[in-house]
């Protein structure tokens, strides 16, 4: 367990005293912010904000993860690299977008076409990899089955694995993006998230079938290979986003752009694939749900009927432009997203105790 808390601290400390250092080279780079025209009159003073700023948490999160390993004398697995190795590999595909945007000055960053040729090559190296290399219960990081607490069902085989898997990756890394709208948003709700995360790792190496001799009711163990493993990955993304939020949250002295929020889109499915949750992930980002949905609805009334639902889209400036501050928005924003994942741990905790 000591692995946990140093993964976190480390983490944490590391984007405290890191990132201020990003923001001053950034800064003199000019490396800055769009804004766009149409949004709330209030952002517009945020144009030149230096951007990037996800290079700071995913590059905290990865040393966290190996100078835990360093001090406590343990080994890694193939299921906290797998995660660590999703992010990483979306964190450079944004990196690439915000690049192209910023030091090109290109406004739309990378072509459709190659950014999602980035994030597929990415995604689909993370799914079949996490098929292959059982360990000596013959499991391996992810289950061809699809899963909520456990798995369960039939099995979809590799190929339909490898498009849901997909779809969770897409779906996840659009969903942060859309929430990093306001100062702090996208970091604060993935903060609770990697903390539900950190929680469902501990619980399953504790409730593990590889401990099935020692529990008192091993019908209702979990299958999960690397439980106590992805809770130090999620322990050190938990750290790492915590201390980013302290330069992040409003005023905001740095934004994580793309290169954050698909790295933490990424991360968020990889926990949920290789921890067999992955429908639970729809509830515990609840929030990064509500809004991709309200963009969504959006659209699709604009298309149907020529009418807009919403006076802006995402979710959130809706309700600048009914009059919110922009702090109130992210505060009650934060509340529905830790209620989100009260309930999912709740579900979590009663899926257990029902096979119990």
């Amino acid at each position: 367990m000591r692995q946990i808390l140093f993964a976190g601290v480390i983490g944490l400390f590391l984007t405290l005293a890191g990132t201020p250092l990003l923001i001053k080279f950034l800064a003199r780079k000019g490396y800055g912010q769009f804004i766009r025209d149409d949004g709330p009159r209030e952002h517009h003073s945020k144009r030149g904000t230096p951007t990037m700023g996800g290079i700071a948490f995913i590059l905290a999160t990865l040393i966290a993860y190996f100078l835990t390993k360093v001090i406590t004398g343990t080994e890694t697995t193939l299921s906290g690299l797998l995660v660590l190795f999703l992010m990483a590999g979306m964190g450079l595909v944004g990196f690439l977008d915000d690049y192209i945007k910023i030091v090109k000055q290109r406004s739309l960053g990378l072509r459709a076409k190659a950014k999602m040729a980035g994030q597929l090559i990415v995604g689909i190296g993370f799914a079949v990899l996490a098929l292959n290399w059982p360990d000596n219960r013959n499991q391996t990081p992810a289950s061809t089955k699809l899963s909520f607490v456990t798995d369960f069902g039939w099995s979809i085989g590799p190929v339909l694995f490898v498009v849901w898997a997909l779809f969770m990756i897409l779906a996840m890394s659009n969903g942060v993006n859309l929430t990093d709208g306001l100062d702090g948003l996208a970091t604060g709700a993935s903060v609770m998230v990697f903390g539900a995360y950190t929680f469902i790792g501990v619980w399953q190496y504790q409730e593990s079938c590889a401990n099935a001799n020692t529990l008192t009711n091993p019908q209702a163990c979990f299958e999960v290979r690397d439980p106590l493993d992805l809770a130090v990955v999620a322990s050190a993304l938990m750290g790492a986003c915590f201390g980013f939020l302290w330069w992040n949250t409003s005023p905001a002295k740095i934004f994580m752009g793309d290169t954050g929020s698909l790295a933490l889109g990424g991360a968020l499915a990889g926990l949920a694939i290789c921890s067999r949750t992955e429908l639970l992930l729809a509830l515990l980002g609840g929030l990064f749900v509500l809004i991709t949905m309200s963009v969504v609805i959006q659209v699709g009334s604009f298309r149907l009927t020529g009418k807009r639902v919403f006076r802006m889209a995402p979710l959130q400036h809706h309700f600048e432009l009914k009059g919110w501050s922009e702090v109130l928005v992210v505060v009650r924003f934060w509340i529905i997203q830790g209620m989100c994942v009260i309930v999912g741990l709740g579900l979590f905790y009663a899926g257990w105790a029902a096979e119990k």
